[in-house]
């Protein structure tokens, strides 16, 4: 290995000035990721070998600061983008076995590190910042994964129950598509916050674009109907279609007493607004 060395360079110095046999050490130690350097960049936006350079660099410069902060740039990035964490761990541990070797090749040139305590100390300066990068990478990319998945559950939430005010006392809630036990749940509770906290009286669902209505869906259907007429607001159903009825008739089920049915959303409608 040929590198660049004036005599009297500092390990940082070494490093900035052997930066390509670095990185084509790094791509050469870590197989998995080298092939991957550029799709990563694509899909994510991340320079790997950039941001590897940046971080042996405030390694060796001792700022644990801007580890940090590289770590934690770097794990909200991997979440958002959904990149595989196997290679960021055969990454991680590429960067560190590279410094090593390049730390070696500065002691072997210049016989900068011959005091076995100033090596020690090295050892343990560079290793437990390494450690920390891995550390913050992970809690950054774990913190941030999870409010991924609570942002995507409460859109989850709010589609399934797309509750639409047509006045201030007035809401629609379509039902579309598929109607199980999770969606009956979550559609129960949100229509029902939604009428103590909006003061919601009239409220039109309208079941013309659901899918289907098995037997269960239908049970979960009249005890929201049941929930509705207990918290004092009117129910109105529009868009039954005859498979539907026919559900509700075969099954002697009844939909509350406070529960009117229209043929159509702007029939409902209608009652409350101009609609031709």
């Amino acid at each position: 290995m040929n590198l660049n060395y004036d005599g009297d360079q500092e390990i940082k110095d070494f490093i900035i000035e052997n930066r390509e046999d670095f990185e084509r050490m790094l791509l050469e130690e870590a197989e998995q990721v080298r092939d991957k350097v550029e799709e990563i960049n694509l899909i994510g936006n991340i320079n790997l070998l950039e941001n590897a350079y940046n971080l042996v660099i405030s390694v060796v410069d001792n700022k644990p600061e801007a580890v940090t902060e590289l770590a934690t740039r770097e794990g909200i990035a991997w979440a958002g983008h959904n990149l595989t964490l196997a290679f960021k761990l055969e990454w991680i541990q590429a960067i560190r076995k590279t410094l090593w070797e390049f730390l070696y090749e500065y002691d072997r040139i210049g016989e900068k590190l011959n005091q076995k305590e100033e090596y020690y100390n090295l050892q343990i300066n560079i290793n437990s910042l390494v450690d920390e990068f891995f550390r913050s990478f992970f809690l950054s990319y774990s913190t941030y994964k999870d409010q991924l998945i609570e942002s995507k559950n409460e859109l989850v939430e709010s589609l399934s129950a797309p509750i639409i005010p047509v006045t201030g006392k007035v809401s629609i809630l379509p039902l579309i598509g598929m109607l199980d036990e999770f969606r009956g749940n979550i559609i129960e509770e949100k229509v029902l916050n939604d009428i103590s906290q909006k003061g919601v009286q009239t409220l039109i669902i309208d079941l013309s674009g659901l899918a289907k209505m098995d037997g269960n869906a239908i049970q979960l259907f009249i005890k929201l109907m049941d929930g509705i007429t207990m918290m004092g607001c009117k129910g109105i159903i529009t868009g039954m279609r005859p498979e539907v009825v026919s559900h509700f008739i075969n099954r002697d089920l009844s939909h509350g007493n406070n529960i009117e049915t229209k043929a159509t959303l702007q029939q409902a409608l209608g009652d409350f607004l101009e609609v031709k």
